[in-house]
């Protein structure tokens, strides 16, 4: 990503945050007087952190402005040998698709450029807009095609469309209100020009030939549910019955309220996302954790969001990895309308992923991700306590769609180049972590063998992308 700038500051002007719309968010010194150097020495000795310790260390002490580089090494190599203490010297990667359903949204994010507002999806509409949304016939040609390549993953997040609904039963029950559109967020499918078809014929159109369907956010699981009094439980219940295998626990953003008030005040709170995700590891899904970071947020929010999701482990035990997500601002609302005038620093990112890797001592794996990094500052990130660097994606639009410049997809042969490179064991594995398999570097070129259709031939050879629907053609196209 394109940093603040070269020095190790936030957008903010020091390591605490960026100003909120209506004012500075006001930076809260930890309530005890714990040093940086106790809190490193808790982290080295395998103390269990507390958030006081976790803003110590984001902010590499709170007695001085800016990132002391010293000290940050000193919290980067702790987080290294945390990570190969408990999960050893392998990076892993997966066979992946993107296959967004739809970027029609009216929840009006302000650190988002991936929706484009519901209206102009309409059929009467003559809104010019560089959306799409497709059906579940659209989905299942993707993914089938995506299957012969040897891809084994389909990740789907998408934007609220006023017409999707979980089933039959819910469009009955959305359109019986008085005022839907204002009062739920619906209009019929036969308002617009394409039909989504309903989240329970999504997952079903992408469930198939054995591939693993990871798909519906919390966010999405509110919409799936809005205007009824069901569960998230009986709702993943009835997706995972579709064919949904786990669950993303993006649309975290921030999990500090007063945070997504400034940056998502459409959005649903913290509870609601907490209460989504363990409705769903109580549906018998696996899920995942995110935060996507340096907007307008302090080091105590990253730090509040880092004990919300450990809490929320030690509750389910259901969450298979942690993501962070570093705020792509280039083409987003937050960033037109001078709220940040940039993102984190490579410093600010350094941290954040050793010091995730520290805090949340259940959850086993932490992420790098090249598409917010790119290649060789993500390769830093490895070495920062991440263990895991995505997958091969092959279609991305979301953070390209905020001005991300880093691709769409990666070849396993660019995997295994990089990840030997430094010195780490690349290994293949399936969405849950559980299968995994070794790549020899000598013993190329590599591809897929974890697929129901994966033979090693490499994904991007003499294959055609998969990835050529509307989510490449529409989209120039975070969380």
């Amino acid at each position: 990503m394109t940093s603040a700038g070269d020095s190790d500051a936030t957008t903010g002007g020091d390591n605490r945050g960026a100003a909120a719309i209506d004012g500075d968010f006001d930076f809260a010194v930890p309530a005890t007087d714990q040093s940086f150097e106790n809190a490193l020495a808790k982290a080295r000795d395998g103390t269990r952190l507390a958030v006081d310790d976790a803003v110590e260390l984001l902010a590499t002490g709170t007695d001085r402005d800016g990132i002391d580089p010293v000290r940050k090494e000193a919290v980067l190599e702790a987080a290294d040998r945390r990570r190969r203490e408990e999960v050893g010297d392998e990076v892993t990667f997966v066979a992946n698709l993107n296959n967004n359903v739809t970027t029609a949204c009216n929840t009006g994010c302000l650190f988002c450029n991936f929706k484009d507002t519901a209206h102009a999806f309409e059929a009467d509409s003559d809104a010019e807009h560089q959306g799409f949304t497709k059906t579940p016939a659209e989905s299942r040609t993707i993914v089938e095609d995506a299957l012969d390549m040897g891809v084994y993953e389909v990740c789907s997040v998408s934007g609220l469309h006023p017409a999707l609904a979980l089933n039959e039963e819910h469009h009955e029950i959305l359109a019986a209100h008085d005022d839907p559109a204002s009062e739920v967020n619906y209009k019929p499918p036969d308002r617009y020009a394409t039909d989504p078809g309903t989240y329970l014929e999504q997952i079903e159109a992408m469930s198939v030939g054995g591939i693993h369907v990871h798909s519906m956010t919390p966010e999405e699981a509110y919409h799936a549910k809005r205007g009824t009094e069901w569960t998230y439980e009986s709702v993943y219940r009835e997706l995972s019955a579709a064919g949904l295998d786990s669950a993303p626990g993006t649309a975290a953003e921030i999990l500090v309220d007063e945070v997504r008030d400034v940056i998502c005040p459409g959005k649903i709170g913290t509870d609601d996302w907490v209460a989504a995700i363990e409705g769903a590891v109580a549906a018998g899904l696996d899920v995942t954790s995110t935060m996507m970071y340096g907007h307008v947020e302090t080091v105590e929010h990253r730090a509040e969001h880092l004990q919300v999701i450990r809490d929320l482990q030690d509750r389910t035990g259901g969450i298979t990895e942690f993501v962070p997500l570093s705020f792509i601002h280039q083409n987003t609302p937050l960033y037109r309308h001078g709220v940040v005038d940039g993102g984190a620093s490579r410093a600010e990112d350094e941290l954040l992923v050793a010091v995730a890797r520290l805090f949340l001592d259940n959850v086993d794996h932490v992420q790098a991700s090249w598409v917010k990094s790119g290649d060789a500052h993500g390769l830093k990130l490895l070495n920062c306590g991440a263990d895991d660097f995505m997958g091969t994606i092959l279609s991305e639009e979301i953070t390209k769609r905020a001005g991300g410049e880093y691709g769409e997809h990666r070849s396993f042969d660019d995997y295994v180049e990089m990840i030997t490179a430094i010195g780490r064991t690349p290994v293949e594995r399936s969405t849950d972590y559980r299968t995994r398999r070794r790549i020899d570097p000598g013993d190329g070129p590599h591809g897929p063998r974890l697929g129901p259709r994966a033979d090693g031939t490499p994904l991007l050879s003499d294959r055609s992308s998969p990835g050529t629907g509307p989510d490449v053609e529409s989209a120039g196209a975070d969380d």
